[in-house]
């Protein structure tokens, strides 16, 4: 029987909320064993004083199978 853990990581990106997905999945690769899946749970972004977009920032949660013992 596999059971799975979820965590939450946040994760941000000057150039798009879609780059900021790919690294979060990448980053939570390298600390991670048998990552499954990820969904978004928020998005954020951040305003510079000119009102244009500065950075955009994603809420992941990062499902992973736990290995047996």
């Amino acid at each position: 029987m596999a059971i799975a853990k979820v965590s939450e990581i946040k994760v941000s990106s000057k150039d798009s909320f879609d780059d900021a997905i790919k690294t979060g999945i990448a980053r939570a690769n390298k600390t991670l064993k048998n990552v499954k899946s990820a969904w978004v749970k928020d998005l954020e972004v951040s305003v510079d004083e000119n009102g244009m977009i500065s950075e955009y920032k994603v809420l992941l949660k990062i499902t992973f199978i736990l290995e047996e013992l």
